[in-house]
């Protein structure tokens, strides 16, 4: 099978990429011009250059395809332009599409987020059939993320096979930018985590959201998301767990939201709209902390084949992998 795949030079997606071609998959990868390669390297793929926002351009890219899997995304919780946000995860989701179909691809893998799940305050596990409106959507990342969805939807209703995937929260090695749960490990492995917030998250091996692509793009029901996930743990559990890992001090104090939200309107008015930099703490994501991320992958068990493990050995290779690249001490 050949696959066109965006987004290969992410976290998620150069795990992706190095799964698909672990199942037999030929891989044609979207890369654009300032991305970084060096985990694509081990692979035999062609490389095209462009951009999602540019979909046309890529339409020769696609010819010759039997399925697209679109991992790619703008992930930052704070932005200075949202309107490029919306541009890259929507109207590229949206255009992209629209271009595949053209070419005559067969079979489409839209990579999403848990963020478009209906979540709540009281920690109630949720799954692909919770109530859930745009209303719901804290922060351009999750309102986007949540439009891109609908985009893919639409397409599987006017015909194409579209099959939509929603990772949790992934960890593992080779978080290269790093992501906002990839900073949570770096700050703790640099002991800049004096207290925690009181939050959830279903953390997931990396290599398991991977491994479920290939799968999704065989046998996923057209229309239909699967939500990939691992274990349901609050942050101050993760905390604890990267402790007894490293033998790192675990934060006792726990932060009010109230506090928090302060800190948060400071750093991103001086670091943000002052100084021009990316907030340590932004007003998104303690909003969002506000809500325990729990959920549930009883549906992809059970129509893809998939297992959601226990996340240890998956936070132990973000932080043996954090400390050999020199993001935090060793000890």
């Amino acid at each position: 099978m050949k696959i066109f795949l965006t987004g290969a030079t992410g976290f998620v997606g150069a795990h992706v990429a190095r799964a698909l071609e672990g199942q037999g998959a030929q891989l044609r990868l979207l890369v654009r011009t300032s991305s970084r390669m060096e985990h694509l390297q081990s692979l035999h793929a062609e490389m095209v250059t462009g951009d999602l926002r540019e979909a046309q351009a890529l339409r020769p890219a696609l010819e010759g395809c039997d399925a697209l899997v679109h991992v790619a995304a703008d992930y930052r919780l704070w932005v200075r332009d949202p309107e490029a946000m919306y541009a890259a995860n929507v109207y590229g989701t949206r255009e992209l599409l629209r271009v595949a179909a053209e070419a005559g691809v067969r079979r489409v893998v839209y990579t999403s987020s848990v963020a478009t799940m209906g979540f709540r305050t009281d920690g109630t596990i949720v799954d692909e059939s919770s109530p859930v409106t745009l209303m719901d959507m804290i922060g351009h990342y999750k309102r986007s993320k949540f439009l891109a969805e609908q985009e893919a939807i639409n397409a599987a209703r006017k015909g194409m096979h579209v099959v939509i995937l929603n990772p949790t929260t992934p960890i593992g090695a080779e978080d290269a930018k790093p992501t906002p749960t990839g900073r949570i490990v770096v700050d703790f492995l640099r002991r800049k985590f004096p207290a925690y917030m009181d939050t959830g998250l279903n953390l997931v091996d990396v290599s398991a959201v991977a491994a479920a692509h290939g799968s999704a793009l065989t046998v996923g029901r057209s229309g239909e998301r699967y939500i990939l996930g691992g274990e349901n743990l609050t942050l101050k559990q993760i905390l604890d767990r990267m402790a007894a890992m490293t033998g790192l001090p675990s934060p006792t104090a726990r932060v009010p939201h109230a506090v928090a939200m302060g800190f948060a309107y400071f750093d991103e008015w001086v670091n943000g709209r002052w100084l021009g930099r990316e907030p340590r703490a932004t007003v998104e994501a303690v909003r969002m902390g506000k809500k325990k991320m729990f959920a549930s992958s009883a549906k992809a068990e059970q129509e893809l084949g998939y297992r959601a493990l226990p996340v240890d050995a998956a936070l132990r290779a973000a932080i043996d992998w954090f400390r050999a690249q020199g993001y935090a001490p060793n000890a």
